[in-house]
């Protein structure tokens, strides 16, 4: 309808984006539909919001675009409307309730922080810290890891050079023995990223119980798939490994790996966890797309990255949670510096949020977020 009608007509049409090109200050976009292929261009006399939105679109996504017919068929967009999500009130826990939002320990690496995360263990039983510290590990219900528990065998050239355990099997079992320490009455519960055993497509299916016994022999634990909803205390979660972000920060100006909770962000408008195909992560042909964000979470938790970032986006408490793993020649190579062995802890019932450093140098160093 767009394309047959008349001239100076306005109008808004949804597609997917299949091209997007800058040229001279202008950007040319090539979107299409069930019915048809068109070109909308964003003038360089577009406002600077209009311009800046323009630049953040992936390929493959889909928005809905305000745009005026002008002379010889030219589709001129004079605003771009992403899926976007609403704007939302927390839900909150009745109690005061924690939750540790950890991710990408590695073990197996011969750079996992092997000291830093047994301080870590040893302050959620309560001999590790400052009374501070100890009356919040006190409070702690939760442990959500958000994948790659181990550092897997052949991910990344050259990489079994940096292996200090190179059976995937036996990765599991070191890592059984650390995650065993974490007290009982502690709910443990993991998803799978790109380095651990399961298919790499997205959606992942839970890690098996062959490559956990030993763990689950010795305590109870909840092994999910990636990505995952879930709802403790009232408080809904959404973990995602975040092996997505890759694309999005290599697409996107301005994204980089110093700060996830853009790319993050980026993925919460879109309401889609994967909106760029072809890139670096695999997609599996499912009956079902479950990648679209059809929930709105009150936390979303992810990884992969490697560096710690936090924001609040419209209601939506959005944590990268870091790693435990020091910088690798692979991560060196990509320009990434990660933030080894510092997690965030969220109280579910007034959404305040400590970040604690098991780094030696820092001893235990605890820094408030509101």
């Amino acid at each position: 309808e767009a394309l047959k009608a008349s001239q100076n007509t306005k109008l808004k049409i949804i597609g997917m984006i299949t091209e997007k090109r800058e040229r001279k200050g202008k950007i040319i976009l090539t979107v299409e539909d069930l019915t048809a292929v068109a070109t909308v261009i964003i003038t360089e006399k577009s406002s600077k919001e209009i311009l800046d939105k323009a630049r953040m679109l992936l390929p493959d996504q889909v928005v809905c675009l305000s745009i005026v017919k002008a002379r010889g068929g030219i589709l001129i967009a004079d605003d771009i409307i992403l899926p976007e999500i609403a704007k939302k009130t927390h839900k909150r826990a009745q109690i005061p309730v924690y939750a540790v939002l950890t991710s990408d320990l590695h073990v197996g690496s011969i750079k996992f922080q092997r000291e830093a995360f047994n301080r870590f263990v040893l302050w959620l039983n309560g001999k590790y810290g400052n009374e501070k510290m100890r009356k919040i590990a006190g409070h702690v219900k939760y442990v959500l890891i958000a994948g790659d528990i181990v550092d897997g065998i052949g991910v990344y050239p050259n990489q079994i050079k940096e292996l200090s355990v190179k059976d995937i099997y036996k990765q599991y079992k070191l890592a059984s023995k650390f995650l065993e320490q974490i007290p009982d009455y502690v709910e443990v519960i993991i998803i799978p990223g790109n380095h651990d055993a399961p298919r790499k497509a997205l959606p992942q299916p839970p890690i098996s119980e062959e490559f956990l016994e030993d763990l689950q022999e010795s305590r109870r634990i909840f092994s999910l798939g990636n990505p995952c909803n879930i709802s403790l205390h009232n408080v809904d979660i959404l973990m995602y490994h975040g092996r997505s972000l890759d694309d999005v920060m290599s697409s996107v100006p301005g994204m980089s790996h110093s700060k996830p909770d853009k790319a993050m962000t980026l993925l919460l408008q879109s309401r889609h966890l994967a909106p760029l195909s072809g890139g670096k992560t695999p997609l599996s042909p499912e009956h079902k797309d479950f990648l679209v964000i059809e929930k709105v979470p009150d936390i979303f938790h992810a990884g992969h990255v490697h560096t710690l970032g936090y924001t609040n986006y419209r209601g939506v408490l959005t944590v990268n949670s870091g790693c435990w793993q020091e910088q690798t020649e692979y991560m060196q190579r990509l320009g990434v510096v990660p933030t080894p062995g510092i997690i965030p802890v969220v109280n579910l019932q007034t959404f305040e949020m400590n970040f604690i450093s098991f780094v030696y140098k820092d001893h235990g160093r605890l820094t408030l977020q509101p």
